[in-house]
């Protein structure tokens, strides 16, 4: 589990989706809004861009990707 600290992101996620705040403590600022600086990745690529060429974050990692993975 979590320490409360890191960043929230929701059960329904593709299990592929990385980010900062899985491995450093890292307050959720929510002045920070759709843009990278929360460090998102893609376990499959390693990169920003998923496989299929999309943005990587907690909202464009969703069902309609054909990448996506549940958890």
């Amino acid at each position: 589990m979590e320490p409360a600290s890191l960043t929230r992101i929701d059960e329904d996620r593709c299990a592929n989706l990385r980010w900062k705040g899985m491995y450093i403590p890292a307050e959720w600022d929510a002045s920070v809004q759709r843009c990278n600086d929360r460090a998102f990745w893609c376990q499959k690529t390693s990169i920003v861009l998923g496989p299929d060429g999309g943005v990587v974050d907690e909202y464009e990692c969703h069902d309609g990707r054909n990448c996506y993975r549940p958890l």
